[in-house]
């Protein structure tokens, strides 16, 4: 088997190569081994460095994530056009966008916020509990997007919770 055959082709044209990089969030998506892990990590660090740098509380991280959500969609719609798979394993935007729409309910930005966001959000990709898996059924981008939309804002709920007793 071609090695090559398994990694995605960038569509041809700036839109497309434009879509495909976001979709697969600039190579994230591109890892062997847990691509959304991957996605999820990335834009952990991401938070990290705006809090560190910018001063960004957790509200303005969960609100980079919801202004990602459109091009998320858009990209992803794409991207499972041009490999003729329904949500494709490499596309990672869904994952980085409900990443930081988890950050919502951190109370503070420090590192036991940054792992609580990060593990609370993965369980509930992971789970998905209701209406979670229904929402995958939603057509193109959308339906790859919805799912993690969602899991974050449950993840923002539990850490918010779980600031509100002073539990990180």
């Amino acid at each position: 088997m071609n090695p090559t055959a398994a990694r995605p082709v960038p569509p041809r044209g700036c839109a497309g190569a434009a879509a495909h990089w976001i979709a697969l969030w600039f190579g994230c998506g591109l890892a062997p081994v847990a691509p959304g892990t991957a996605g999820s990590l990335a834009a952990v660090a991401m938070a990290a460095a705006l809090a560190k740098f910018a001063g960004f509380t957790g509200w303005q991280v969960a609100a980079l994530g919801a202004v990602l959500a459109p091009p998320g969609i858009w990209a992803s719609a794409r991207e499972e056009r041009a490999t003729g798979k329904t949500d494709p394993g490499s596309v990672v935007v869904d994952e980085v966008a409900g990443q930081l729409i988890a950050f919502g309910g951190a109370a503070t930005m420090t590192w036991p916020a940054f792992a609580g966001a990060f593990f609370l959000f993965r369980l509930f990709d992971i789970w998905k509990p209701f209406p979670i898996s229904r929402l995958q059924s939603l057509p193109g981008g959308w339906g790859i997007m919805a799912d993690d939309i969602v899991a974050g804002i449950y993840a923002a709920l539990v850490l918010c919770l779980a600031g509100c007793f002073n539990l990180y």
